[in-house]
């Protein structure tokens, strides 16, 4: 049965990772939180009370796995389980951001591919569908054996840029060869041209910028990534780009992990602004940091979850 907002048994639970999100998503659309209680025991151990009957209801469990990474991981599984057994029709973990990401292929001798366990875990626990947005690597809907939809944030990135940057000489570049389809993407749906940034990694999480392949000159650039996380690559980036007689720098990412001293960093370098979505719930520090801005994926989720729980296509949304 269809209430007022068409929504058929729909109903939102969310954990404590990233309430301002979970709070805008549900105001799209407009709809209370399920009744619940998700706590802590004294030890740490979570604890989650499901406080009003979901027998057959099309369930949506808000939690990002962002910092810290083990707690949220933990409570969005303690949810679902508390939702399997309470009967519900389906559950759909919603994680705008899918943490172990980057963890999805052996990197060496020994190392796990802790992205194929965690989906593991997921779908252990009980969920019957993830909706998540720009996952680090496509091949992680593979490690699911449940439906997964990976939205794009591309176009919420798209409309920023016309609205803050329209008209300009624009340069869309890559921060390193890996990110050349989501950058090429992007260039063709602003209509700009494509530079890249060839870099040499000589250990984990520090980058040396080596070269770039394309004329910046007088342009301004605009550096588009899924994840920013120490910042490294990014101020690294833009300081080669402003050498090679770039206008200006901007930032596009879909996750502000921002870990470490990646704040300052940013503050202090040749970037104009970092752009990244409410996938993760912001610190005091980003909040305050005037070279950081945040646009909101709210809407592009509540839209594909209302498709998802009417059975309506979920990717016609980006065509």
């Amino acid at each position: 049965m269809s209430d007022a907002n068409g929504a058929r048994g729909m109903k939102l639970l969310a954990g404590n990772a990233n309430r301002s999100l979970a709070e805008a998503i549900a105001q799209h659309l407009k709809l209370p939180f399920t009744k619940a209680v998700v706590r802590r025991f004294a030890d740490m151990e979570v604890f989650v009370e499901v406080q009003e009957n979901v027998r057959g209801e099309d369930m949506f469990v808000l939690q990002s796995t962002s910092y810290p990474a083990n707690d949220n991981l933990m409570e969005l599984l303690v949810i679902i389980d508390a939702l399997r057994r309470a009967s519900e029709r389906r559950i759909t973990a919603v994680i705008p951001y899918f943490g172990y990401a980057r963890q999805d292929r052996k990197v060496g001798p020994r190392t796990p591919i802790s992205a194929k366990l965690v989906a593991n875990l997921i779908t252990g626990a009980g969920a019957n569908r993830v909706l998540t947005v720009d996952l680090h690597a496509g091949q992680i809907q593979g490690f699911f054996d449940i439906p997964t939809d990976n939205l794009y944030a591309q176009p919420v990135i798209v409309k920023d840029i016309q609205d803050y940057l329209g008209g300009r000489h624009l340069m869309v570049v890559s921060p390193d060869v890996g990110g050349v389809v989501r950058a090429r993407a992007l260039a063709k749906r602003i209509g700009a041209d494509l530079a890249i940034v060839d870099k040499r990694r000589e250990r984990a999480g520090e980058s040396e910028v080596m070269n770039i392949i394309g004329d910046v000159r007088g342009r301004v650039c605009l550096l588009v990534d899924d994840i920013v996380d120490s910042g490294g690559t990014m101020c690294n980036a833009a300081d080669a780009l402003v050498e090679q007689g770039a206008e200006e720098v901007y930032a596009y990412a879909t996750h502000g992990v921002l870990s470490g001293g990646a704040v300052a960093r940013i503050q202090s370098s040749r970037l104009k602004s970092v752009v990244v979505t409410d996938s993760i719930a912001a610190t005091e520090e980003v909040r305050k940091c005037p070279n950081i801005r945040r646009i909101s994926i709210a809407p592009l989720l509540g839209e594909a979850m209302r498709r998802i729980n009417n059975e309506a296509s979920v990717s016609s949304l980006f065509d």
